[in-house]
């Protein structure tokens, strides 16, 4: 589990399909990474596979269906968040790593000294599991929902959110990992 307050980001040094799947190697911005552990990739729930200067990670087909990971590319810089400890603060929300869908980034507009995202929602099914200042994972990050429309969401980022992810790098037409609500989702289970 994740809180979506992203401590560092990493740069795509190797990406490599294979049959089936993917392999992935970001640098290490982390003092203490073990073979096993978890670590949130552009929200993405990863296993490290082999840890030293450079982490390395395998994706399954699911994985790759639903996340942006397949369109990475050399040199790309990627969200990293090492999993929460019991004994850390929950700053953001519960983020579990399990990627829902891509959205695609429709506006990008500067507010103040903020950035207003306009992301379209990859499923209609995902409308009901958002609302006005619930929470969303937008590529790992936790955000609040500041609009809500039929087919889209706004979400407004403060300076040091852009400054410390991968959104500065973020345009119109990118595809962004979403993760809805787990609270939402339990809400409207049947």
């Amino acid at each position: 589990m994740f809180t979506g307050i992203i401590s560092k980001t990493s740069k795509v040094k190797s990406i490599k399909s294979t049959q089936g799947g993917l392999f992935l190697e970001v640098t290490n911005p982390f003092r203490d990474v073990r073979v096993g552990e978890s670590i949130s990739v552009n929200g993405v729930c990863s296993t490290v596979k082999k840890s030293g200067k450079n982490i390395f990670f395998e994706y399954m087909p699911e994985t790759l269906k639903l996340s942006n990971l397949s369109f990475l590319q050399k040199d790309d810089i990627v969200n990293t968040e090492q999993s929460m400890r019991m004994s850390d603060r929950l700053d953001g929300h519960m983020v579990l790593g399990h990627i829902d869908g891509r959205g695609k980034i429709l506006d990008i507009e500067k507010e103040g000294n903020s950035k207003v995202f306009k992301i379209k929602i990859p499923d209609k099914k995902f409308c009901k599991l958002l609302v006005y200042k619930g929470s969303i994972a937008v590529e790992g990050i936790s955000l609040t929902v500041a609009q809500t429309f039929k087919n889209n969401f706004i979400v407004k980022i403060i300076p040091y959110t852009i400054f410390h992810t991968n959104l500065k790098y973020k345009k119109v037409g990118d595809l962004v990992n979403l993760e809805f609500d787990i609270l939402a989702k339990y809400a409207n289970q049947k």
